[in-house]
């Protein structure tokens, strides 16, 4: 039975295990069930929270509060519908409680989980590399032929004078606020920040948003990047990009920002800062070095195609290692290094298709090569693009803003790659992801049936409508 650890001091021997995970994140849990199952001896550390990013500051509270978001924004809606709802209010202390407590509950199961696997000792505390094969935790030597680091990764925040003397807020810290900020100044136009912008907007703050960057969401080609800036500036956020020299300041209980901005000094006063700027692994603190253990330039573990570092035994997963920033793909190192000990497979991190969802209203969701890496291959080129003005459940439910748009490679009549922003993005990309997985014509898909009416239904045609040239209308 799983129990957590109360070890102090020094041990004066070493507790031996088949494996030990240093990390509850999304791969933790479940490879330690598989190796349960497997009859192993397992200990599993954790220094902080069970479950990890996902169910304590990212993909649990932020759906839930992009969800309240939504509702509050339908409910302003109300008129175009035929109904009214009258002012519409937001009250952060119940929007807070119920994220809380979809946090609770999703930690409280899988701290359940871990105790239900009879094979598997949860320790709480701060795990170190003590040498090849072996942890410290507690002052407690531990000792294991496999060992996985799944410790993931927390917000990069770059030194910008000023931001010392100043408070301010990250993802982790922004999902426990139960006031409203009167302006919400959020700097970091990616991802992270994108969703946090949108969702205070709706919830009844001013926002700013100041990306470094010429535009938004650089990863993505300029028509999306455009698409979203248009967007969130249609819902008041007002979007600066191209800021430079950020720079912050106290004024009375107010943060002023100032910034650069094409070639002109401006300043921005916010009640609240959001820094949304990137992500950094959490592996500076675990005395890799003692066990032979690489990291890149960023402090990412490297590893190979099937996951291993450079140290014999230890296996890296999930954010840690730099080869993938999801949840979803955390889960499928889990998976890799499942199949390769137990079931005798040769799966690889280089089989997997890129896939991801931002997450603002509509959302996009992305599958495989983006437009511009499709170009840069060489390789000759089908294009198609629709609006999502042509798309009929867009229509119906009176959110028709964003496009789709997909491109294959003409010799193989593979898809290479699409973008779907708008309504149900982030479930009908799933389609064309899974060809791409399948490595299946898509002429296959093309023949499809799908079920009218949906957002789906328009991949089919959109096919169809592939051309040698790129769509730009």
């Amino acid at each position: 039975m799983s129990n957590p650890s109360s070890a102090q001091g020094p041990a004066a021997a070493a507790r031996d295990f088949d494996a030990i995970i240093i990390g509850t994140g999304q791969a933790g849990p479940s490879l330690a069930g598989r190796l349960d199952a497997a009859g192993m001896r397992v200990a599993i550390i954790e220094r902080h929270l069970v479950g990890g990013t996902c169910v304590n500051t990212g993909c649990k509270p932020t759906k839930t509060l992009v969800a309240s978001a939504y509702a509050a924004q339908m409910a302003r809606r109300g008129a175009e519908y035929g109904f009214s709802a009258g002012p519409v209010s937001v009250d952060m202390t119940v929007v807070e409680a119920r994220a809380r407590k979809v946090i609770m509950d999703s930690r409280k199961g899988n701290e359940d989980w871990l105790a239900g696997m009879a094979n598997v000792e949860l320790i709480r505390g701060h795990a170190r590399f003590d040498g090849p094969g072996a942890i410290v935790v507690n002052g407690e030597r531990l000792t294991a032929p496999r060992i996985f680091i799944n410790v993931g990764g927390r917000a990069a925040v770059p030194e910008m004078p000023g931001l010392q003397d100043v408070p301010y807020l990250t993802n982790s810290s922004i999902v426990a606020l139960d006031a409203l900020p009167a302006h919400l100044v959020v700097v970091g136009g990616s991802y992270i920040g994108l969703e946090f912008a949108q969702m205070y907007r709706r919830f009844g703050a001013q926002v700013t948003i100041l990306e470094r960057g010429e535009r938004l969401i650089a990863r993505e080609d300029a028509d999306v990047s455009e698409a979203v800036r248009g967007i969130l500036e249609d819902e008041g956020i007002e979007v600066h990009t191209g800021a430079d020299r950020i720079a912050f300041e106290r004024v009375d209980d107010d943060i002023a920002v100032s910034f650069q901005a094409g070639g002109k000094d401006a300043r921005v006063v916010g009640s609240h800062v959001l820094m949304a700027i990137g992500r950094r692994p959490n592996t500076e603190d675990l005395g890799l070095d003692t066990a032979g253990i690489e990291r890149d330039e960023r402090g990412y573990i490297t590893v190979d195609d099937h996951l291993q570092t450079s140290a014999p035994g230890v296996w890296a997963l999930g954010d840690c290692n730099g080869r993938g920033a999801f949840t979803h793909t955390a889960y499928n190192d889990f998976e890799i290094v499942a199949a390769n000990l137990l079931d005798g497979e040769d799966r690889r991190v280089s089989s997997r298709v890129t896939g991801y969802a931002l997450y603002i209203d509509p959302p996009l969701g992305r599958a495989g090569m983006s437009e511009a890496e499709a170009m840069k291959s060489g390789r000759p080129l089908l294009f198609s693009k629709r609006p999502m003005t042509r798309v009929g459940r867009a229509v119906e439910k009176g959110e028709s803003k964003g496009f789709m748009k997909v491109v294959a490679d003409a010799e193989t009549r593979r898809i290479l790659g699409a973008a779907i922003l708008g309504t149900g993005g982030d479930e009908a990309i799933h389609g064309i992801l899974d060809m791409i997985s399948a490595d299946r014509p898509l002429d296959e898909l093309r023949w499809a049936v799908p079920i009218h009416p949906t957002v789906s239904e328009l991949i089919p045609t959109l096919l169809v409508d592939l051309a040698p040239a790129p769509d730009r209308g």
